[in-house]
Order: C-alpha cells, then structure tokens, then sequence
C-alpha cells in the first residue's frame, strides 16, 4: 500500500545525487526529478547518456527508485505550430530520458493557458486549444507506450486541466491508456476547485499519480491569482507552504478515500522549497517529517 517518493522540488540546495542520498537516508523509496536546464536539483534536457547512467546506477546502490519525470513544457495547446513543436519535441526528448533512467511516470501541463495568443497568432478559442492538447497527448500517449512510460497530466493552475471535473473530461477525451492524471488536492484546495471528496470521485479510474504537500491560507481571502504556470509570485499567493500534517489538508482521510478508490500507487512529497524556501525548512528536516507524518497516516490505514 502506497510508496513515497521525494521530489527534488524540494532539495534546490542539493545536486540529484545528493538528493537521492537524502532521500535514502530518510527512508523514502523513490525520487521525482526536475527536468530543465539550470535547476541545480535537476537534469538538463541534453544531459549526457554517461551522467543519466551515473544518476540511474547511484540510485540503485542507494535503493531509491526513479519513478518520475518533471519537465515544464506547457505549450501542447498552442496555435503557433513552432511553439507548440519545441513542447512536443522537448517531451520526446523526456521520454527517452525515462528509457534510460527507468522512469515509469512524466508529468505533463495540462496546455497553457497563462495568455490568450501568441503574438502574431489570433487567440485560439477554448475548443481550438483543447483540441491541439487532446491531439499531442494522443501522440506522446502513443510514443510512451512503446516507451513503457505512463504521461501524467496534473490538476495545475493555468492549465486546461485545472479542477478535477476538466482534468477527468480531459482523460475521457484523450482516451489513451498510457496517459493519465497526476492527483493534486493542494492545487485543487488554493485555486478554490474541488474538495478531496470530490475529486477523488470525479477522477476516479484516471489516477496514476498523486502529489503530497500542504498549506494555510494566508487570510480570510481565499482569492487565487497566478501570472505564471509553474509557481505563484509572492506578491500574488494566498497560501503558505507548510510541513506535511502542519496544514489544512486532512491527508489521513484523504489517503483513506484514495484506498477506498482502488488508489494504492506513489506519493510524491512536493516539498516546494524550491518556490518558498522562507516558508519550510531544509529537506533534510521538512521532507524528513512530510515522510514520517505520511508513513504514520499509511501505518493507521493498515490498522
């Protein structure tokens, strides 16, 4: 019954191999790492097959499994054919990564929705959008497939796949069976979608993946505003990052239910130092006690 991966999100201060190190050393089984150049804590895209063979090989002395991929490409949707090319091609490049370091999930944007146009293109309507997504994910599905990689579309802000009810609408439409959703009832909780109750039953028979993290609200206010697809500026947030267990998130009932589900799959703690390090604290403490506090809410299930 579930597993739990550390995501490197969470280690900015670290290399991968120092990640996997701390990840082992605190007892996690797997790790999830940033794809994208210039991420200390991540793998370049053009990172060599010697450095891969390295990271794959240190993570097997260390027992830590690689167990996913997380690239930024968000452009699947665009109506620019040459920006929504370098997404499509950049994922290509991502999935082979997997082959090589043994990787079993990517996980996707679901489009970009951050602007309305690219400039010098008109502003795609809504339908004309979801269709080039449903289009590449048909695509990468395929090509994962013969990968033996499973692409992982989260709930995520600015997206086209931001609630439960347009990610799980979102999958129908797909219909791949090598692409599913990276469950993320923390976003769904600051963007003001769906309860746990309801997503979980919403996304039901969708769920391959599911990140683990937890917040407070800042105010009474619960307004989201976001003007990027990755992460909230500070000036924007109406959250605070918190310790796994430290927040407002009834993670016990919500594993419980996930169970219920027929979910029993990874957990990945998005430790999201990376974003708010002022909030949490180092990995080697904060992830620490994310794990433990998840490993008891596993032990009372089990109960």
């Amino acid at each position: 019954m579930f597993e739990i991966a550390g995501h490197t999100m969470g280690t900015p201060e670290y290399t991968v191999i120092e990640a996997i190190d701390l990840f082992s050393s605190i007892g996690l089984d797997g790790i999830e790492i940033v794809v994208q150049d210039g991420y200390k804590s991540g793998i370049p895209v053009d990172v060599s097959k010697d450095e891969l063979i390295r990271i794959r090989d240190h993570a097997h002395t260390r027992n830590i499994r690689i167990i996913c991929l997380t690239p930024y490409y968000a452009d699947y949707n665009s109506l620019d054919d040459d920006v929504r090319n370098r997404s499509i091609e950049g994922l290509r490049k991502v999935i082979g990564l997997a082959t090589v370091l043994g990787a079993q999930y990517i996980r996707i944007y679901g489009g970009n929705e951050q602007s309305g146009g690219v400039s010098g293109v008109p502003t795609a309507t809504h339908s004309e959008k979801r269709m080039r997504l449903v289009q590449a994910m048909r695509q990468l599905g395929d090509e994962a497939r013969d990968a033996g990689v499973t692409l992982v579309i989260e709930n995520h802000f600015n997206t086209m796949t931001v609630s439960a009810a347009e990610s799980a609408a979102m999958l129908r439409e797909i219909n791949h069976p090598n692409v599913g959703i990276l469950y993320d009832q923390a976003n769904l909780a600051f963007t003001n979608k769906e309860a746990y109750t309801e997503a979980i039953d919403l996304q039901r028979g969708f769920i391959k993946y599911v990140h683990v993290k937890d917040l407070v609200f800042k105010t009474d206010s619960t307004e989201f505003i976001s003007s990027d697809v990755s992460h909230q500026k500070e000036s924007e947030r109406n959250v605070t990052t918190r310790i796994v267990g430290e927040g407002v998130l009834e993670w016990p009932r919500i594993l419980s239910l996930l169970v219920a589900q027929g979910y029993e799959g990874w957990l990945s703690l998005e430790y999201e130092r990376r974003w708010h390090a002022q909030d949490i604290p180092d990995a080697s403490i904060g992830m620490k006690q994310s794990a433990q506090y998840l490993r008891k809410c596993i032990a009372d299930l089990r109960s």
